[in-house]
């Protein structure tokens, strides 16, 4: 589990930023990738992150670029449900090419927490193996 990508809507963002503070251990050695807003709100909580474009300004598109090039582990990306946005087609092909790629999603903290650890416990059973 290398690259993560963090995007919270607006609402959600404070959301987000606990869920990987209570997780940091967790995360050791991930890197956090997060659209422009969500990037800066990351940081001002103290958190590193890697930015890219705002989500309105092509950063969901860069991050739908980086699944189809494999360079993503798991998406986390908190939806405000009653936001519906110009760029709404660009999240829709995000979310798609998750499922294309079959990149783990979460879209709550139930899920994502789950999908952390399954990782983790995936990541620790190869390591497992090799040593064997």
């Amino acid at each position: 589990m290398n690259n993560i990508v963090a995007i919270a809507h607006d609402a959600k963002k404070p959301e987000l930023a606990q869920f990987i503070q209570d997780r940091l251990e967790w995360l050791r050695g991930v890197n956090l990738i997060a659209t422009g807003r969500t990037a800066e709100f990351i940081e001002s909580q103290g958190l590193s992150c890697k930015h890219m474009s705002p989500g309105q300004s092509g950063g969901y598109v860069q991050i739908t670029q980086m699944i189809e090039e494999g360079n993503v582990d798991m998406v986390i990306f908190l939806r405000d449900h009653k936001v519906i946005q110009k760029h709404h087609e660009d999240i829709r092909k995000l979310l798609e090419a998750c499922n294309v790629k079959n990149i783990p999603l979460a879209t709550n903290y139930a899920s994502a927490e789950l999908i952390i650890l399954g990782l983790l416990k995936k990541q620790a059973i190869e390591r497992s193996k090799r040593k064997e």
